[in-house]
């Protein structure tokens, strides 16, 4: 795929689109502080993803990459508004106050007057009084005011989703979770019922675990392509948005390969059944990481 290729868009329900492929941010640093030091490396590699095609680029508060972001994106001679940027709130900015002034960080950070998409990271019910209602209002303002074209969750499970959408009123655009071939995630089920885009985190799986099954590589040389092309094409097929990662420009190309092949209905079957209903991240319900 060359960088003048254009990825497959999916429709919100709010009457924007997201590129359906994108790019993750997570651990491109040695650490998650936002140093001038880590933008350096940071940018770097955002700047081959960009190369190489990306036009979607997933960072967070928590990964401490949105500087590295920022300065590719102002560095690439790319119009702003043909990449698409997503950012997540930190889990120590959920009260409503800190959602403010995070948000606004995050705008300076990526050198940006508009953010394309904002996610709450994780519900964290068992914090915060369980009241992420609140956090999911602040998020919505930024719709309102005009610094935030879309808002949305991650993590969020059915009866987080059912909650603040009764509470509020307000539906989120995209739901990102965990899901790949070993977890099919109960989650897809409501979060499409709510007409919720969902958003695949670690869509190749933790540790590498699907990218050695045997059913997938079968497909994968029926097809003359690699085991992460065939997974990150059943999401495609699926209507998944995916977030893979890579520093490795090679792979970031491999990963943006996957619009000239077709899986049969049968293949999307055989990896559907892969599906061992485990989870490998940590559980929305009780997660409370910082």
């Amino acid at each position: 795929m060359t960088s003048t290729t254009r990825i497959p868009e999916i429709d919100l329900n709010d009457g924007t689109r997201i590129p359906q492929l994108g790019y993750g941010t997570l651990a491109l640093q040695a650490d998650r502080e936002p140093t001038a030091a880590n933008a350096e490396v940071t940018a770097k590699t955002v700047a081959e993803a960009l190369a190489a095609g990306y036009r979607h680029i997933d960072t967070a508060q928590a990964y401490g990459t949105e500087p590295g972001v920022g300065k590719a994106i102002a560095e690439s001679g790319i119009a702003r508004e043909e990449i698409y940027v997503t950012s997540k709130l930190a889990n120590g900015s959920h009260a409503p106050d800190d959602v403010k002034r995070s948000f606004e960080q995050t705008l300076e950070f990526l050198g940006v007057e508009q953010l394309d998409l904002f996610l709450i990271h994780w519900p964290l019910p068992t914090l915060y009084g369980g009241d992420y209602v609140s956090t999911w209002r602040a998020l919505a303002e930024f719709v309102a005011d005009g610094r935030l074209r879309t808002v949305g969750v991650s993590n969020f499970q059915p009866a987080h989703l059912d909650r603040i959408i009764e509470e509020t009123g307000v539906v989120p655009a995209v739901n990102q979770i965990e899901l790949h071939p070993y977890f099919a995630n109960p989650a897809v089920a409501a979060t499409r019922r709510h007409g919720i885009a969902v958003e695949a985190h670690s869509p190749l799986g933790h540790n590498g675990d699907p990218l050695g099954d045997e059913t997938i590589a079968r497909i994968a040389a029926d097809h003359d392509k690699t085991v992460a092309q065939v997974i990150l094409r059943w999401h495609v097929q699926h209507g998944t948005i995916a977030i893979p990662k890579s520093a490795r420009p090679e792979r970031m190309a491999e990963n943006l390969d996957v619009f000239d092949f077709e899986l049969s209905a049968e293949e999307i079957a055989s990896i559907d059944g892969l599906d061992k209903g485990t989870r490998v991240g940590p559980d929305p319900d009780t997660y409370e990481g910082v």
